[in-house]
């Protein structure tokens, strides 16, 4: 990913080193209304990446492109990996966080595995220094970690919106 970008090692280093590893198990049961429930709102993970094993490869998982909802066929023994708000950032928007969100079913139970790798409380986060230049400049405002993490779990689940707080305005962006 570093390489693909032309991006220092070490600035995802220096982030992203003595991090943050967090690891979530998800049980959705069967449900007998399946579409009178959300098994988890939509939303854009506040890491970098996020892995997911789905155990019994059993669909709910979603994500959003293109304004529609699709579904993720869980393949066997295979990992989903997600692109996280904090990743966003640091390329200055060359790759985005994925909106995604879980959802029921009628007729089985549906077993989750996630990791969420994060940068370290202690960094800061803004886009990476060796991306900016003056033909690209920072689309990102730079802010503690902590005070990131802070602002994102002080607020409802509500898609990409948190991201969108990160973002410079255009007046921002030409200072």
């Amino acid at each position: 990913m570093v390489k693909a970008m032309k991006m220092d090692p070490n600035d995802m280093k220096v982030l992203f080193e003595e991090g943050k590893q967090m690891l979530r198990i998800n049980c959705y049961p069967p449900c007998p209304q399946p579409d009178q429930v959300i098994g988890l709102t939509p939303h854009s993970d506040l890491v970098g990446i996020t892995i997911v094993l789905v155990v019994d490869e059993m669909e709910g998982l979603q994500i959003k492109k293109d304004g529609k909802w699709l579904p993720v066929k869980p393949i066997q023994n295979a990992f989903v990996v997600n692109i996280g708000d904090s990743l966003e950032v640091i390329t200055n928007g060359i790759y985005k966080s994925i909106e995604h969100r879980a959802v029921v079913n009628s007729r089985k139970e549906r077993l989750s595995i996630a990791t969420f790798y994060g940068p370290k409380l202690d960094g800061e986060l803004g886009p990476a220094p060796s991306l900016i230049t003056p033909q690209t400049p920072a689309l990102y405002k730079r802010i503690k970690v902590t005070e990131f993490w802070k602002g994102f779990f002080g607020r409802e689940l509500n898609g990409k919106s948190y991201i969108g707080e990160m973002k410079l305005t255009k007046e921002e962006i030409i200072n």
